[in-house]
């Protein structure tokens, strides 16, 4: 509509901009909104004669999470160490998505520095869950997946690090896509745990992530993890048959520690799947049970020298009082940093320390290679991989911001996939006490077609995301 001059790119944001007026106050999946800024973007794509009528995302708004830079936009990371940071320059996915003339409409709400599991863990606000307020939306893209599921934007950019696109996308009932490690440019985006942050979208339906996915992916020189290898375009994947297609549902991720009735609508849904066509078999996955701890360990000895770098010199929060620069780098990271950030720094500082470096941290990267090797071989059977994206749908504000280790828990279906660096995909599949369950797709790496095909496939046999949190 925007190509054929039947709808302007300015009247769609300040539908958006209403919206976010609208609905903000409740839910708050804003850091920031920036209202000029979309406002002079869609003018000139408005003016513009030049915008291609093949280009979906020309004069369409969208959110970004918080821990990508944005030239003049502030990036804070959710966090007080950078509340008043402006980058001066654009992460390579931003400007992906505006020489795609893409609209942006502010930053999304976050754990601080992408550390967390509910978006609580921000040091400006919590997100809410759109379906229950009472709720939390996931993290630590809690404010995108919000910001989406409440149609306060057509699609939002988040970081997945162990989980983190996927496990708010179950939550809030959107679709949130974890991309191959090394397809999307990670040049901009700030630092937690470089070996396994992956930039991906979290959109409204299968299709608007495969379009995404086309605008974001591609070797990046200034990322020096970038995979120099042709993309293909995903969106020939959508509307395949999936007759033969073989799904692995792996045991493990069936526990008893799984909500009983997040099982019965996983059990609905491979029901489904073998309607479709696909041929679903049991198999096991002995090493994942792994990934939780080896996880945490490798993440914060990441995070623990990532995160060196705000140190109160060079750019962020300082602690300006402070008599030697000893004090000033110690004051700064005391007053700058929250509870959960410091717990992983300290947790990462120890098991990269003389005397348990070997015991732990090389331990861990071991056992990482095992399961990287254990997929490998998995998927030389299946296609793709199904299982639960959460062990419960959304937990209850404030119900486990200060016990670590059951917050930690959440990710324990999601990690693996961070660990090996494969692609993961969560569709929403049903409701649980009014609260949204997601599905999860596991593929070889590179192999997104294959999910967006077995996704779309799916997504096309119920109604789950013409839902409304707002009308249900």
């Amino acid at each position: 509509m925007i190509a054929s001059k039947k709808l302007s790119s300015l009247d769609l944001v300040n539908y958006f901009l209403g919206k976010i007026d609208s609905v903000e106050p409740k839910y708050h999946s804003f850091v920031s909104v920036t209202k000029d800024l979309a406002k002079q973007q869609a003018l000139a794509i408005d003016q513009s004669d030049k915008l291609q009528k093949t280009d979906k995302l020309a004069g369409i708004p969208m959110q970004i999470k918080d821990v990508l830079c944005t030239k003049g936009v502030p990036t804070t990371c959710s966090s007080k160490m950078l509340e008043n940071f402006i980058p001066t320059y654009n992460a390579t996915v931003y400007e992906k998505l505006l020489a795609k003339s893409a609209v942006l409409l502010g930053k999304g709400n976050m754990d601080e520095f992408a550390m967390g599991s509910s978006t609580e863990n921000s040091a400006f606000h919590t997100t809410k869950n759109p379906w229950n307020v009472e709720m939390v939306p996931g993290g630590s893209s809690g404010g995108s997946a919000a910001a989406v599921s409440l149609g306060e934007v057509p699609f939002s950019l988040g970081s997945d690090t162990g989980g983190s696109i996927r496990q708010p996308a179950s939550f809030c009932g959107v679709v949130g896509l974890k991309p191959t490690y090394g397809l999307v440019s990670r040049y901009g985006l700030v630092a937690f745990a470089s070996s396994f942050d992956q930039v991906g979208p979290i959109t409204r339906t299968v299709t608007d992530s495969a379009i995404v996915l086309n605008a974001i992916a591609g070797y990046d020189s200034m990322d020096a993890t970038s995979i120099n290898q042709p993309v293909p375009n995903y969106e020939e994947a959508l509307g395949k048959d999936i007759k033969g297609i073989r799904i692995g549902i792996p045991k493990e991720y069936f526990s008893d520690a799984i909500d009983i009735n997040i099982k019965n609508k996983l059990m609905n849904a491979i029901k489904v799947f073998e309607n479709l066509g696909a041929i679903i078999t049991e198999t096991s996955t002995p090493t994942s049970k792994y990934a939780l701890p080896c996880y945490y360990i490798i993440a914060s000895s990441e995070c623990s020298t990532n995160l060196a770098r705000y140190d109160g010199v060079k750019y962020g929060f300082s602690a300006k009082n402070s008599e030697t620069i000893w004090d000033l780098i110690e004051e700064t990271r005391m007053l700058g940093f929250g509870p959960e950030v410091k717990r992983r720094i300290m947790l990462g500082t120890y098991a990269l320390s003389s005397g348990y470096y070997d015991a732990y941290y090389v331990k861990a990267q071991k056992v990482r290679t095992l399961i990287i090797k254990e997929f490998n071989e998995i998927f030389k059977q299946f296609d793709v991989l199904l299982t639960p994206t959460t062990p419960s749908v959304a937990f209850p504000v404030g119900t486990k911001i200060k016990d670590p280790i059951k917050m930690y828990q959440n990710d324990i279906l999601t990690i693996p996939a961070n660990m090996a660096g494969i692609p993961a995909i969560s569709i929403p599949c049903g409701f649980v006490s009014g609260l949204p369950v997601g599905l999860q797709l596991m593929g070889k790496a590179f192999d997104e077609k294959t999910l967006f095909k077995v996704g779309f496939a799916f997504e096309q046999s119920n109604e789950f995301w013409k839902l409304n949190p707002l009308k249900n």
